[in-house]
């Protein structure tokens, strides 16, 4: 059972057709998903069925310039002037769950 005054990320959207969860935080509330944030996220939400997909939106890549270096790997960045588009930091997959 999660706890509604932890740190739930700003969005989670359940992909069903995959089972996934994916967890979207906005950098203008938290920041990115960064090393630290990644584990809080996957602590928060185990034991859980569904495999995990980390997000951080961004209004522009301005924005996200300016976060680059904290951007965790196994992550993807989705930023609003270019919404049909993802970038993938790094691993195995592109959108995906990781093991």
């Amino acid at each position: 059972m999660l706890d509604r005054h932890g740190k739930l990320p700003d969005i989670i959207v359940h992909h069903v057709d995959k089972n996934w969860l994916v967890l979207i935080e906005a950098v203008t509330s938290h920041g990115p998903i960064n090393i630290k944030r990644h584990h809080e996220l996957k602590l928060l939400f185990q034991p859980g069925t569904a495999p995990l997909v980390f997000v951080t939106a961004f209004v522009d890549r301005t924005t996200m310039c300016r976060y680059v270096d904290e951007i965790a790997w196994e992550t993807e960045v989705w930023i609003a002037d270019a919404p049909d588009h993802l970038i993938h930091f790094n691993g195995e997959r592109f959108l995906g769950p990781y093991a």
